[in-house]
């Protein structure tokens, strides 16, 4: 059974690999695919005698829910549905350590606990953050006096719980539902105070988070399958919650702890006096039409308009026009990382018009125009020099370095970060108010009528 499980290494190898460029995402995520079915497949026919009913209604059972999710979740909720599946797989991991010391008390005690410490929290925490994404609960950190000292507390019991079990002041059942309790409850209370402005740095690490849940879990009951796979998914989500913390210029105890996108109250002496010009989708146009170079910025405003197709029939039209149009892309930008290249690679964007940070920051001093369709934080300038801020230091796309810089926004309210975008007041910035898909039809309307 080694050798299947070599084989379905290779693949998950081999699929994390394509996976890094859009071109070859999709054949890299059916290869991946193959790996898992190869790693089930051996799983069950090397455990002897097969419940064939029961694996059937397993089957069926998660298969519906998968194809569920797949047929009817948007593009642009692909991040609920990762945070979704990042607590399926941890609860996944905690159940199979559950049975395995429900069934089996004299099991390895530790591992076992271990796996449901980390699987309990990464699932707690996962629907926590998919509530955040998806409405259900604030968005903005949910604080409270004394709220780190209580995840500390949970933990730190956690840790005295374990250290005291060969010491027979409590018997290993009763540490056992007291580690799974304290475990959800710390998964809840590590996710609430986190903001949307560190959403993509939760999602990546609760991935991992799921990994190392496997990862216990395969060895606990002895299957190398789980043990590949989970380091694998563990190992590459810790290198990607580090790749999006350096996006973000932030540690990663700074993400847990610091509680950054508490919303700037209206008012606030600090707040900075700016002209704004607000600017007709006809102006805008105008401006378009008299352009050679434009850059488009995609940012969590188009997400939630649901505008990548309209905002690519205006690229086609500009670029039909004789104009050069590339997308600059921000690692960090909307709600997870490669949110805004899943999105326009559904809307059948070429590859190669997507550029990341390093390569379109260069571009933009030789562009005539920035459009920006919903992005916020990751274009304001004061993330280059005002140290106050909490977005200081982090990269951030050059777009005030275009000529002129369109800006579309429902209203002046603040990104996720909390903080008011000084670029708004720019001398070479005009606003364009309004949803991103209406602002966007409007404005294909209009180059088409020049």
């Amino acid at each position: 059974m080694n050798l299947f499980y070599l084989i379905a290494a290779v693949c998950f190898i081999v699929g994390l690999k394509r996976l890094s460029h859009p071109k070859t995402a999709r054949s890299g995520n059916f290869i991946a695919a193959i790996g898992m079915l190869v790693a089930i497949a051996a799983t069950l026919f090397s455990s002897g005698k097969l419940d064939l009913e029961l694996i059937a209604i397993g089957f069926i059972i998660g298969g519906s829910i998968g194809a569920l999710f797949a047929t009817r979740i948007q593009m642009t909720e692909m991040p609920q549905m990762v945070a979704i599946f990042n607590g399926f797989g941890g609860g996944a991991s905690a159940l199979v350590a559950s049975s395995t010391f429900l069934t089996s008390p004299e099991s390895k005690f530790l591992i076992v606990c271990i796996s449901v410490l980390i699987g309990t929290l990464t699932f707690s925490g996962s629907f926590i953050a998919f509530g955040k994404l998806q409405g259900f609960i604030s968005g903005k950190p949910i604080v409270f006096k004394g709220q780190q000292f209580l995840n500390a507390l949970a933990f730190s019991a956690i840790i005295i719980l374990l250290s005291i079990n060969n010491l027979g002041i409590l018997d290993s059942q009763s540490i056992f539902y007291a580690v799974l309790a304290l475990s959800f409850l710390l998964g809840i209370g590590l996710v609430v105070p986190i903001g949307g402005a560190d959403m993509p740095v939760v999602i990546s690490l609760l991935n991992s988070y799921s990994g190392i849940a496997a990862t216990a879990t395969g060895f606990l009951i002895g299957n190398n399958g789980l043990i590949i796979s989970g380091s694998l998914v563990g190992a590459s989500g810790l290198i990607l919650t580090n790749i999006m913390c350096k996006g973000m210029n932030r540690s990663l105890a700074n993400v847990i702890f610091g509680a950054v996108g508490l919303e700037v109250a209206s008012g606030d002496g600090s707040q900075k006096e700016m002209n704004i010009k607000s600017y007709s989708t006809t102006e805008a146009a105008m401006i378009l039409d008299s352009a050679e170079k434009i850059i488009i910025v995609p940012g969590y405003g188009l997400a939630v308009a649901k505008a990548q197709h309209v905002a690519r029939e205006v690229a086609d039209t500009l670029k039909a026009q004789g104009k050069k149009v590339l997308y600059g892309i921000h690692p960090v930008a909307g709600r997870m990382p490669g949110h805004m290249n899943v999105l326009l690679a559904e809307a059948d964007v070429s590859y190669d018009l997507l550029k990341d940070l390093d390569e379109i920051n260069p571009e933009f001093e030789d562009c005539d125009v920035a459009l920006i369709l919903g992005a916020n934080d990751v274009v304001n300038p004061a993330a280059r020099h005002d140290q106050s801020s909490p977005i200081y230091g982090m990269p951030i796309l050059n777009v005030d370095k275009s000529r002129t810089v369109i800006i579309n926004k429902r209203s002046m309210n603040p990104g996720f970060a909390g903080i008011q975008n000084e670029l708004f007041g720019y001398d070479n910035s005009i606003m364009v108010f309004g949803d991103a898909k209406d602002m966007l039809n409007d404005l294909l309307k209009e180059i088409k009528e020049l």
